[in-house]
């Protein structure tokens, strides 16, 4: 560990587990941790050259390598469906694990109702955790940010489980995880824009709540872009994401595109996670936006594997490539990589969207 990354640590830690003060995050620093990893999945989007989503293929279609190491799938799902382990997936299709898949299919951006049909109450969907800028930053086009988040909140399924958190100096839990959806727009209706933006702080907070439950999480975060006030770097916020499994999706406004540096930052942040970053000229670009992540949740596949024996305790890299000639030209986005968490970090087992009970990353 650099000594960079040890500052860094100091400040993550008191973050998440202290009440704000040096001494606790001294202590944590100090602190002793045993790093276990147990089950890595992976959101995983693959679209054809046009940008439509490609539906229809199989754990044989994909190669997972961990720092050159190549890994097994043992669990896979597609879209809003529960993941199943790959055993499985081959008996209900009556083939051999090594099977040649035939060709996938090519969709548009709009879920179908046979994929919504495919939703399972027990697994299915994902946990949403939405974070809304409420800084002064945001005095202009409030009530527009408002009604495109309460539309997002409503289209999303039955499913799926949504916190709506807010941020300014401070995070307010408006709501947690629930999926009653009058709760979330009554969170969302009562924000009032004021004082400065913590932005980094605040999601590095939300960040770690959605890595302390069961089932498939993403973060989506609308925000007008600049920080003054926290004392997280956003590296720091990445890596954790990263580590945890969890995208982040961003929405900003004009406003945040002038900003050379927020405009860089969500882009790095969201591709190193898997997400995306939109930034939206109008009101009418927001609710694009948000449609676009739904449909987004609604097409990811989900890989899971148990890594083999790897020395690196450190970073570690992940790539995932489409195997056949007839997949070479489809792009696949993901998480570039984790760092083993100490225990420390979970709240309990983090599992997969499997829902396999020992699942950490």
């Amino acid at each position: 560990m650099t000594k960079r990354y040890s500052r860094r640590l100091v400040v993550v830690f008191a973050l998440i587990y202290g009440s704000g003060t040096w001494s606790n995050a001294q202590q944590a620093e100090q602190a002793q941790f045993q790093v276990s990893v147990d089950l890595v999945q992976l959101n995983v989007a693959v679209t054809d050259s046009k940008g439509n989503y490609v539906t229809g293929l199989k754990p044989a279609d994909f190669q997972i390598t961990e720092d050159t190491i190549p890994e097994k799938i043992a669990f896979f799902g597609e879209g809003n469906g529960p993941a199943r382990s790959v055993a499985d997936v081959a008996q209900t299709e009556g083939k051999p694990l090594d099977a040649s898949y035939p060709a996938p299919n090519t969709a548009t951006a709009t879920a179908t109702p046979e994929q919504t049909d495919t939703l399972s109450a027990a697994i299915a969907g994902s946990n949403v955790f939405i974070l809304f800028d409420t800084s002064n930053y945001m005095y202009r086009g409030f009530v527009f940010a408002q009604d495109a988040i309460s539309e997002f909140v409503r289209s999303l399924e039955k499913a799926d489980k949504i916190a709506f958190y807010s941020y300014s100096r401070d995070l307010s839990k408006a709501a947690v995880l629930t999926s009653d959806r009058s709760e979330v727009v009554r969170g969302v209706r009562t924000t009032v824009a004021g004082d400065d933006a913590a932005l980094y702080n605040s999601l590095l907070l939300t960040v770690k709540d959605a890595a302390g439950i069961t089932g498939r999480k993403v973060v989506v975060v609308f925000s007008n872009g600049p920080d003054n006030s926290s004392v997280v770097p956003p590296e720091d916020v990445a890596e954790l994401a990263q580590s945890s499994g969890i995208p982040i999706y961003m929405i900003s406004t004009r406003e945040a595109r002038l900003e050379p540096v927020s405009t860089a930052v969500f882009e790095r942040m969201t591709a190193a996670t898997g997400g995306k970053a939109y930034f939206s000229k109008n009101w009418r670009d927001e609710r694009k936006a948000f449609a676009s992540i739904r449909d987004d949740l609604g097409h990811l596949y989900s890989l899971s594997y148990y890594p083999k024996s790897n020395t690196n305790h450190g970073w570690r890299n992940i790539t995932v490539k489409l195997l056949g000639d007839h997949l070479r030209n489809y792009r696949v986005r993901t998480r570039n990589g984790y760092r083993p968490q100490p225990s420390r970090f979970s709240a309990g087992s983090v599992a997969a969207a499997s829902g396999e009970p020992s699942a950490s990353n």
